[in-house]
């Protein structure tokens, strides 16, 4: 990958997330500042705080530790509802995500530092934080206000709660799915296969597909969309959706890997934003062909 067109894709998921997240911050802060100060506080010190772990425990450089918790805030103000608990919100399955994705990404370091697939000592960067949180952040914040606007304040019922944050929930499953298939699989003794051609390939290669890696990415899917469904409505339907939104999501990561990531078009964040929002659209389709089975 051309190192110009690489920077110049993490400039634009950059510039495709944070203003718009700042805003919605913003509002969100000012908003329950003055009706809830309590909550508010809770909200950005317990994002700061995640924040600064993400920094010290060397998981995120400074500036994408930054990024994480202007995400995981607005996460929280997303899907805070009264009478206030924190664990109640995305926080829950963001921390999940977060463990999940070190773990995976500390464990058999030294053999993918020989494969030279490791991953930067320094943490994650604000770009790779936005890639893979960014998505989440705005279709949580976004579909959560569309309803309010259109029905009025939430209303704690199955399918209105499931529309609201599946989305949102997928796209932090396929999140969590793709780093630890990847981290994962990459130390498979056997040779992974490429998803479109089935051909085998060396570990590492983009689009690349192991049968433990992915069962490793599922099981990671799986355990966070677990995570969110209490925390967010405890219904069946919230996690089937955004399990298989997720798992779709996975996929989908692995054909543009195979594809335009290996063509040279697209870079790695980009994919990872694109494969985000593949999961939290496909969520959304099959909440809107179930909820029409339903109706009908």
């Amino acid at each position: 990958m051309n190192p110009g067109t690489l920077n110049w894709q993490s400039k634009l998921v950059l510039l495709l997330v944070f203003p718009v997240v700042g805003a919605e911050l913003l509002l969100q802060s000012l908003w329950w500042l003055h009706q809830y100060p309590s909550i508010a506080f809770w909200n950005l010190g317990l994002s700061l705080l995640l924040g600064l772990a993400a920094w010290q425990s060397k998981s995120a450089t400074v500036r994408g530790a930054v990024a994480g918790a202007v995400l995981c805030a607005l996460l929280m103000f997303a899907t805070t509802s009264i009478p206030y608990a924190a664990w109640r919100t995305d926080l829950t399955p963001v921390l999940t995500l977060l463990v999940l994705t070190s773990l995976a990404t500390r464990t058999g370091r030294s053999q993918k530092q020989r494969l030279g697939t490791a991953e930067d000592k320094h943490g994650r960067l604000a770009s790779q934080v936005a890639a893979n949180l960014g998505m989440a952040a705005l279709v949580c914040n976004g579909m959560t206000l569309a309803w309010m606007i259109g029905f009025g304040p939430i209303d704690w019922v199955e399918w209105r709660q499931s529309l609201i944050f599946a989305p949102g929930l997928a796209a932090l499953a396929e999140a969590a799915a793709d780093t630890v298939s990847s981290e994962l699989g990459q130390l498979w003794q056997g040779q992974p296969r490429l998803l479109t051609t089935l051909q085998r390939v060396p570990a590492g290669t983009d689009g690349a597909i192991s049968l433990p890696g992915t069962l490793a990415g599922v099981m990671a899917a799986l355990i966070v969309s677990a995570a969110g469904v209490w925390p967010l409505g405890g219904t069946a339907t919230l996690f089937w959706v955004s399990l298989l939104g997720g798992i779709f999501g996975l996929f989908f990561d692995s054909l543009l890997g195979a594809t335009l990531e290996r063509w040279n078009w697209l870079g790695n964040d980009a994919v990872n934003f694109l494969s985000t929002g593949a999961a939290a659209a496909a969520a959304f389709a099959l909440l809107a062909a179930l909820l029409r089975v339903h109706v009908g």
